[in-house]
């Protein structure tokens, strides 16, 4: 099972997206993002909800309970 920052850095490839950008419409800075995808900081509920309407799938993917993003 793939730890949440690998899911996260997943879909945003797969998005095409930077960093920044999903920082940008997260509302947060690009660092603490990057803490996000490398794993050092837990992501909070609200920006797991943020990060699942950005990419339109369910949390239950990010958290591990699918292994399917679709």
């Amino acid at each position: 099972m793939k730890a949440i920052g690998a899911k996260l850095k997943e879909l945003r490839l797969r998005a095409k997206m930077s960093e920044k950008e999903i920082a940008e419409k997260l509302g947060v800075d690009i660092r603490t993002y990057r803490k996000y995808e490398k794993g050092e900081s837990k992501l909070p509920i609200r920006r797991l909800i943020g990060i699942c309407l950005i990419y339109r799938i369910s949390a239950d993917y990010i958290l591990g309970l699918k292994n399917d993003a679709n």
